[in-house]
């Protein structure tokens, strides 16, 4: 399983060299990751496919290591509407939060040397639940579940 950092990387670089489209491997993490941020605005469509080109189609009959999430990338004014995503929690040390100290990184202060979260900024939460596995971190907040901060982006 690739690591949040890799799509972190992809993303930064891919908007910083104004791509119009971008293609991860197919991973419940990244379809999560890319669903929140399509959810947040910072995307305007994600599409399964292959290697080749965003097909749902093909998607079905391609084997595991073919298939691939096709990320239409948003800009505005010709700027990138995701100017910076990197990751809170690493394999060295990860950050786990309840709500309370969830509920503190949303309102502006700070939480486990966590910055608070700043305006049209979001943070993807992965909570243990296997429904709402991958939330934004307002979202678990309204659930009031708990997890592990993987990434900001704003």
């Amino acid at each position: 399983m690739p690591l949040p950092y890799d799509l972190c990387a992809r993303l930064q670089n891919a908007f910083r060299a104004r791509h119009a489209r971008i293609s991860v491997p197919h991973t419940t993490q990244n379809l999560g990751i890319l669903s929140i941020l399509l959810r947040a605005g910072f995307l305007t469509n994600i599409t399964r496919g292959t290697i080749d080109a965003p097909s749902p189609e093909k998607f079905v009959d391609a084997g595991e290591a073919q298939r691939r999430i096709w990320a239409d990338l948003k800009y505005r004014n010709d700027r990138p509407l995701l100017e910076s995503m990197h990751l809170v929690s690493k394999p060295s040390k990860r950050v786990f939060m309840d709500s309370s100290e969830i509920r503190r990184l949303c309102s502006g202060r700070s939480a486990k040397s966590v910055k608070p979260l700043g305006m049209s900024e979001i943070a993807v939460v992965r909570t243990k639940k296997k429904e709402y596995e991958w939330l934004e971190a307002r979202e678990a907040l309204q659930l009031h579940l708990d997890g592990e901060v993987i990434c900001r982006a704003s």
